[in-house]
């Protein structure tokens, strides 16, 4: 059951530092891509680390304006946390997920691990809000000495693809199994380009 969007007195805010229609990068299919301002891991190598800044002059705006924008869209169906660092605004994303499901699958990455994010919501409830909310995790600070060009969906070989549902649900990083995300050998690599 899609949840109304609050009154706009009582909602929260989401410091953007972007937004992309109609993505490939970040997720299967085409993709809304929701930027956050703001990241505490500034991993070294980070392809947005123009977002890095909690303090950066950039766009506040409301989950129910961001999910207008993304409803808008005509051909995506998915939509992607990304930054910045989305777990550094739990509720405002959590908020805008839960507005977005079932129509669309939502997805959320971050430089903290599956097991550091429990952690972190022992003290943040809203960690775990957002960790209900979303259907896959990509987990992991980027690591520049384990980039690879090859891999689908994420820039290092330290990084997971989780199912965020069954993660919760066993207590520990489950891999997701969907072949969108991780291909049809279950490696999340994508094909070497084929010789002519």
């Amino acid at each position: 059951m899609e949840r109304p969007a609050p009154s706009a007195a009582a909602e929260r805010t989401i410091r953007l530092a972007g937004f992309d229609r109609d993505g490939i990068a970040d997720g299967p299919g085409l993709r809304c891509v929701v930027f956050v301002q703001g990241c505490p891991h500034h991993c070294p190598g980070c392809q947005n680390p123009q977002t890095w800044d909690f303090d950066a002059d950039v766009e506040v705006t409301t989950p129910s304006d961001l999910r207008r924008r993304i409803e808008e869209t005509v051909l995506d169906t998915g939509v992607t946390f990304s930054g910045g660092e989305p777990f550094s605004q739990p509720d405002a994303l959590a908020d805008l997920a839960e507005m977005l499901r079932p129509r669309y699958d939502v997805a959320s990455y971050t430089g903290y691990t599956f097991e550091g994010l429990l952690k972190l919501a022992e003290t943040k409830p809203g960690v775990m809000r957002l960790l209900r909310s979303i259907d896959i995790l990509v987990d992991g600070p980027f690591v520049q000495a384990r980039a690879d060009r090859l891999l689908l969906f994420r820039g290092s070989n330290n990084q997971r693809i989780l199912d965020a549902p069954a993660s919760l649900a066993e207590g520990r990083a489950v891999w997701t199994r969907d072949p969108a995300w991780v291909g049809d050998d279950g490696l999340a690599r994508v094909a070497p380009p084929q010789e002519m």
